[in-house]
């Protein structure tokens, strides 16, 4: 059906059903149901008309899905040669995620773990500590690391689920192309044009965990080719329980909105315009709340010649705020002089700049080029318990990359390049990369690839000051002023990664990813005791160091299999084994246990089936296995674990109409309780089995 077609059969959205409130949720329910009972005309909504679409696509043609990932342009998936999976849209929408991290559960090459309510742990390829650094995340082109300790804000990062186009996974180093902290992988989310978003979609639901979450989208059509949609999200999220059974007092609420414009005036240019907002809070488990909000624009030009050269120019501004509070202290004479209520407030002002060439070079060579410019001013003030010195810093950091696809034989090409990055402490790093890849036939591919990557010094390494509050102690007791600092001298983190994976689809339902991979790593962080450490009663102060090393390898397995026409079953095997240890002559207050908290062994399977009456069913059963935890530099290297735990996940949804849809949902189902990170102790959270409803409306 046309847009045209849509447009004219769109009737007038229910003035009163607004979302970012309960009452608004129930209007918005009572309005779907009445406009049904009412007995509107119907036609094919968006969404409908993607996944009937996309459910006629064989498992071969999916392998055939455009990723932008690896070479920073348009490739099929069976022809990128690096560890990538694609999380389509109906992926994300069968599985019945509801927030982003949820849905990053359907990559197999990831480690994904809930700590609380509203934190995760998610990573590559191990390195998956409570402040993972080594994993870069796009959402349309726009970082959303934090300089703070070089990592993601989980908790902020979401969108509207069903305007996601795809996510792509890529596990390894993709620092040539994408700089500093893709060092074990790069999660690149991208949404829909607002063109594939027209008419209305609405949704509301909740649950016992998942207490209530409402949504809504409108697209329309300004000009000819110019597209607008805007949309917005409230999500209201329950506690969960510590191991000793308590209320965690972790609940969060977040709402969110914003609006993408694309136009197409010719059919050489392309423009988006785009933003977002969000707002909200998070219980921090002791009767306190923690504030989260931000806002970004995106703007992207794209030109196309007519032979095939492109370019292409984007810019955005990203704000991000938190407020993390910390109850009073009070003295405990005669030495400690406790601390004032006080919070951490971070305040981040970030913009950017990048510019992309992509050209054909003679027949046998594609090359692409680009620069880039980010600045940050970053604002962070005192927290009695956390300080960084000096609060506010400006960075500028500049980039260049190079990369050049050399056609050597038939179906053998060669692709080697490099980005040149300056920041503010370290200097200039270099991050080389070669990839080799043999197309076998149209339905196998063979490749293989050695890269270096960095992860460079954020805040947390350089600036953090954790004082201990016994400053006023005098001889003979010593104790000192600070017991963890940063370290002016802390150099960048280095891997050389060497990989090799086949990929394949053997006949029309059957396909096939197979990535080996061995990590050498150099530098990486320590907690070091200094020159004036006193050890009465702790090895007080220390400082952050780069005295470990060690390597990692591994394998990672996923297969998808179109059973029947209407079932489809996927499968996936990680395997990562780690050895990370102190250099020799060298120190490490946790004896290289703080920086790792990984599963040596993940497995996967789903099932996904078309029923009759037009009910889908679908679950997914994840075996994950024990963590070993470090209860950080305070205690010394000793070690707790997380136990290996099965979970399942499940969702059941009928289409009643080409409009309307009703589904209901589970996490956890296999356990009342089960705890997916964290080290032993009593305030060790715990996560409930949730069942949540929805009802999702368009046209």
């Amino acid at each position: 059906m046309s847009r045209a077609t849509e447009r004219r059969l769109s009737p007038t959205i229910c003035k009163h059903a607004g979302a970012g409130s309960r009452r608004g949720g129930l209007a918005l329910l009572t309005c779907l149901l009445l406009g049904q009972a009412a007995g509107q005309s119907l036609g094919d909504t968006p969404e409908a008309t993607a996944t009937g679409q996309l459910k006629q696509l064989s498992v071969e043609d999916l392998m055939n899905v455009e990723v932008t990932s690896v070479a920073k342009a348009p490739q099929k998936l069976l022809r990128a040669p690096a560890s990538i999976q694609v999380i389509t849209a109906d992926d994300i929408r069968r599985s019945g995620a509801t927030t982003i991290p949820e849905a990053l559960r359907l990559a197999d090459n990831l480690e994904v773990a809930q700590i609380n309510a509203h934190d995760w742990a998610i990573s590559a390829r191990g390195f998956n500590a409570n402040l993972a650094n080594k994993l870069l995340v796009l959402i349309d082109g726009r970082a959303v690391y934090t300089p703070l300790y070089g990592g993601v804000l989980w908790d902020v990062q979401d969108y509207l689920l069903a305007d996601i186009e795809r996510i792509e996974v890529i596990s390894g180093p993709g620092g040539t192309l994408w700089g500093a902290n893709a060092v074990n992988g790069v999660i690149n989310i991208v949404t829909k044009s607002a063109g594939d978003t027209q008419g209305a979609y609405a949704f509301a639901g909740g649950g016992n965990e998942l207490r209530e979450q409402d949504g809504a989208r409108y697209g329309a059509t300004l000009a000819p080719d110019v597209y607008l949609r805007v949309y917005g999200k409230y999500t209201d999220y329950g506690d969960e329980v510590t191991s000793t059974g308590a209320n965690a007092q972790d609940a969060w609420h977040m709402t969110r909105g914003g609006f993408r414009m694309d136009a197409q005036p010719s059919a050489e240019n392309a423009y988006t315009l785009q933003g977002d907002v969000y707002n909200g809070t998070e219980g921090d488990g002791n009767n306190l709340e923690a504030a989260r909000s931000g806002g970004n624009v995106l703007g992207r030009w794209t030109h196309t010649a007519s032979d095939g050269s492109s370019m292409s120019l984007q810019l955005y501004y990203d704000h991000t705020y938190l407020s993390d509070p910390v109850a009073a202290s009070p003295p405990v004479p005669p030495y400690y002089s406790g601390f004032p209520a006080a919070a951490l407030t971070d305040n981040l002002d970030a913009y950017d700049v990048e510019f992309q060439y992509h050209f054909g070079w003679g027949t046998r060579q594609t090359l692409t080029w680009g620069l880039g410019y980010r600045w940050t001013d970053e604002a962070d003030y005192d927290l009695s318990l956390v300080r960084f010195s000096p609060p506010v810093l400006e960075q500028a950091l500049y980039s260049g990359f190079l990369q050049d696809e050399i056609l050597l034989a038939q179906n053998v090409y060669l692709t080697v390049g490099s980005k040149l990055e300056h920041n503010d402490f370290t200097g200039y790093e270099v991050e080389p990369s070669a990839r080799l890849q043999w197309n076998v036939d149209p339905a196998q591919l063979l490749w293989a690839a050695v890269s270096r990557a960095v992860r460079t010094p954020s805040r947390y390494d350089y600036d953090l000051v954790t004082p201990t509050g016994l400053e006023n102690a005098p001889p003979p007791f010593q104790f000192p002023t600070n017991y963890l600092l940063g370290n002016p001298d802390f150099v960048s983190e280095v891997l050389i990664a060497y990989e090799a994976g086949y990929r394949a689809t053997l006949g029309p339902n059957v396909s096939l990813s197979l990535s080996t991979f061995y990590n050498d790593y150099n530098d990486l962080r320590s907690i070091t005791p200094t020159p004036t450490t006193v050890f009465y009663p702790y090895p007080y102060p220390d400082t952050f160091g780069n005295n470990l090393e060690g390597h990692t390898y591994g394998a990672e397995l996923s297969a998808s299999y179109q059973l029947l026409d209407w079932w489809r079953l996927h499968a996936g095997y990680d395997l990562l084994r780690e050895n990370i240890h102190v250099k020799p002559g060298a120190i490490d207050a946790t004896a290289a246990g703080n920086e790792t908290a990984d599963p040596q062994q993940q497995v996967a399977l789903r099932s996904s089936m078309d029923l009759p009456g037009r009910v889908t069913l679908d679950a997914a059963l994840r075996w994950v296995d024990e963590l070993h935890m470090d209860n950080g530099p305070t205690g010394g290297p000793v070690l707790g674990t997380v136990p290996s735990y099965f979970g399942l996940d499940s969702r059941l949804a009928w289409q009643i109409s080409q409009r309307l849809q009703l589904s209901v949902a589970g996490r956890n189902l296999l356990h009342d309780l089960h705890t997916e990170y964290g080290f032993p102790s009593p305030s060790r959270e715990e996560l409930v089995r949730s069942v949540y409803a929805k009802i999702t409306w368009g046209f």
